[in-house]
């Protein structure tokens, strides 16, 4: 077997071709857009290499075939909030074979401790974490947008070489179409009805202020999340929806007022991979004609939620249920949509997968984000998970 990093166009496009040739066989995987995942990598569209670094390799076997790709970077921001500093690793693709795992693992090891590194988190992004973060181990069906999917023989590699479960996560699935829990309802009506509560979806008109509150309740309602918490900046989230502004539905995006201050936020769109199925990564001309014509014909029959965050002062006083109910106005006049998945939600955030579940929806998929720490005797904590006023782990 030979390794080499990506140093050029043409093992930059080996490194786009790897999944393409081992998922060859699988139809329930769905290509992304080459462009994205190559932007990842290019320091002049992925902010995060403004205070972090990156590198990629591909793996050849000795007839010089693909057979296998990673990636290894480091967060600065973010690296050194742990007892060890730690890096990470993602876009692992390989065969069923331990040694060629090892080799690309042992890469991205050795180039994290070259860079003062102690550990190394994976599968994930270099990047938000709602996207390519974490590796699936049950719930092998359609993957969502930007969400990772993978083979199940992945969890044996990643545990054989070592790797730890620093935390869990799920995706939910909702059948919009069911009736909801009559509970939820009541709770969601009573809240929507109160004068001091408002709720407002996205209208471009008026974007710059809707992001503007959007951004002041993310940063908000996510800092109790110390290791994990990036904030948001105005400036990037209108980026990155004037970006996605072509599959960005006005109606999939909440927030929620109280007395005119901001204190909850929602964030879905359709699940672009029902098109993208169809497009085996490229957004040639043809291709983006091909696009246009199976959203008009109203293909994408899935949506996913990708946040929700209520402020501290607000939680458990039914502000998401207000949200949910809005949505479920939203899809009468959508009929085409039939599902929900809601992706993904930490072991270490019990109190959005209660509501998730009050809304009847179904635990669907699981993953897991392992860490590596390269000190094999070193003592390994796991993602700390919330306990209750009774001192038990809250489920």
């Amino acid at each position: 077997m030979r390794i080499a990093e990506v140093t050029d166009k043409r093992s930059a496009r080996a490194f786009l071709n790897v999944p393409k040739i081992l998922y060859k066989e699988d139809d329930t995987w769905v290509c992304p857009f080459d462009k994205e995942i190559a932007s990842v990598f290019d320091p002049k569209k992925n902010v995060y290499f403004e205070h972090g670094e990156a590198s990629r390799w591909v793996l050849y076997d000795d007839k010089n075939y693909l057979i296998g790709r990673i990636a290894a970077f480091i967060d600065h921001n973010t690296a050194g909030n742990y007892d060890q500093p730690t890096g990470g690793t993602g876009f692992f693709e390989c065969i069923d074979n331990q040694e060629a795992a090892n080799l690309l693992f042992d890469t991205a090891k050795e180039w994290l401790k070259d860079r003062k590194m102690e550990a190394m988190d994976g599968p994930i992004n270099f990047g938000e974490t709602d996207k390519y973060w974490g590796l699936l181990v049950e719930g092998f069906t359609h993957p969502s947008y930007e969400i990772a999917y993978n083979p199940p023989f992945y969890q044996a590699l990643f545990e054989t070489y070592g790797f730890k479960t620093y935390f869990k996560q799920e995706g939910f699935h909702l059948n919009v179409k069911r009736d909801f829990p009559p509970r939820f309802v009541k709770i969601a009506e009573w809240i929507a009805q109160k004068p001091e509560y408002e709720f407002k979806h996205l209208q471009w008109k008026t974007s710059d202020q809707f992001v503007q509150d959007f951004v002041t309740v993310f940063n908000e309602a996510w800092a109790s999340f110390k290791e994990n918490f990036k904030p948001l900046e105005v400036s990037y989230t209108k980026k990155t929806m004037k970006k996605a502004k072509a599959i960005i539905d006005e109606e999939f995006l909440w927030i929620a007022y109280h007395k005119g201050k901001p204190i909850a936020i929602y964030l879905m769109y359709p699940d672009v991979n029902m098109i993208l199925k169809h497009l085996n990564g490229k957004l040639t001309l043809p291709a983006l004609i091909k696009f246009l014509y199976l959203k008009k014909k109203k293909t994408m029959t899935r949506a996913r939620g990708v946040l929700m965050g209520v402020i501290p002062a607000f939680q458990g006083l039914g502000v998401e249920a207000g949200i949910i109910i809005n949505l479920v106005n939203v899809f009468k006049t959508k009929p085409h949509y039939t599902e929900i998945e809601f992706s993904w939600v930490g072991d270490f955030n019990p109190k959005m997968r209660k509501i998730f579940m009050s809304v009847g929806s179904e635990s669907a998929k699981h993953y897991i984000t392992y860490r590596y720490l390269f000190d094999r005797n070193a003592e390994f904590k796991r993602y700390p998970i919330p306990v209750d006023e009774k001192g038990k782990k809250e489920n």
